[in-house]
């Protein structure tokens, strides 16, 4: 990757907040070896109907004390009533936090109502009335469609209002298939959706957690890289070297045709994101967004 390439491409880096000593211990190290990076910020996940919500500030304060590196929560909706939501906004503004990503939130198990704000369109409107320009605004964007979403046209339309209500930017769901994100953005354009829209990056190190994970969330394995997984068995330095390879090629055409920054989904883990970041001659390059 050239110099000018490494000037003008963000990298971020998502984490979940960790429920044990050990995990704790293992997050310290990934994000002390992660900031090294030069991220614009790292991200933290909100849990299921804001399971994880004071452990998701605990961890934004301790890695912001930590490396120096702008930290955002996940905010969910589903499962709160707009009180619940305005007490988390004023804990946060009262931490000096100033970023945040969006999100309707999944219901969380035994839930028998969705809350106030149904959809995060809604929570995005509430954050702008209830804060005004305070918070900078990520929501979510699905290259290969949400799995929910009724077809294509409809969940662009409902990226929009997203957009529409006051988002600053966009984080997608991960993929494996370039053309799904290059196709999305330029549907998204011809909405008059003008935002930068980062491509979501998941380093490929398990399987059978890829797997799991990709069912749940609609994200495609292509078939081609499902096989070459399957032949490695249980080899993880063999599934990691060929993740580490499929994900740098992705993110160097991504870059190529114009992405504004790559997210990554480190799942806690640093070395495959570092790898992948060394390969694109991204370490030590946070450059920021427009």
């Amino acid at each position: 990757m050239n110099a000018a390439a490494q000037r003008t491409v963000a990298i971020s880096c998502e984490f979940f907040p960790p429920r044990t000593p050990e995990a704790a211990a293992r997050l310290a190290t990934t994000r002390r070896r992660l900031a090294a990076l030069a991220p614009e910020f790292f991200s933290v996940t909100f849990g299921a109907g804001g399971s994880t919500r004071e452990l998701t500030l605990e961890t934004v304060l301790e890695l912001a004390a930590d490396t120096g590196i702008v930290s955002a929560p996940h905010l969910s909706c589903v499962g709160f009533s707009c009180a619940d939501i305005r007490a988390v906004l004023e804990r946060y503004r009262a931490a000096g936090i100033r970023r945040l990503v969006a999100l309707r939130g999944d219901m969380p198990s035994g839930a028998t109502g969705a809350g106030e704000l149904r959809y995060a369109n809604e929570l995005v409107a509430f954050i702008r009335r209830e804060t005004g320009d305070h918070f900078r605004i990520e929501v979510a964007a699905y290259p290969e469609v949400h799995p929910q979403a009724v077809g294509a046209a409809q969940d662009l339309a409902n990226f929009a209002r997203k957009v529409a209500a006051g988002a600053d930017g966009a984080i997608t769901q991960y993929f494996y298939n370039a053309d799904a994100y290059v196709s999305f953005v330029e549907r998204a354009r011809a909405c008059a959706v003008t935002v930068p829209i980062v491509p979501g990056i998941m380093p490929i190190t398990n399987y059978a957690n890829l797997r799991r994970f990709s069912e749940a969330c609609g994200a495609e394995i292509p078939r081609w890289i499902a096989k070459r997984l399957q032949d490695f068995g249980d080899d993880r330095a063999a599934i990691q070297a060929f993740g580490i390879e499929v994900t740098t090629r992705l993110c160097e055409r991504l870059v190529a045709e114009g992405a504004p920054g790559l997210h990554f989904y480190t799942m806690n883990q640093h070395e495959a994101t570092s790898a992948v970041c060394r390969n694109l001659g991204l370490a030590g390059h946070g450059a920021a967004r427009g």
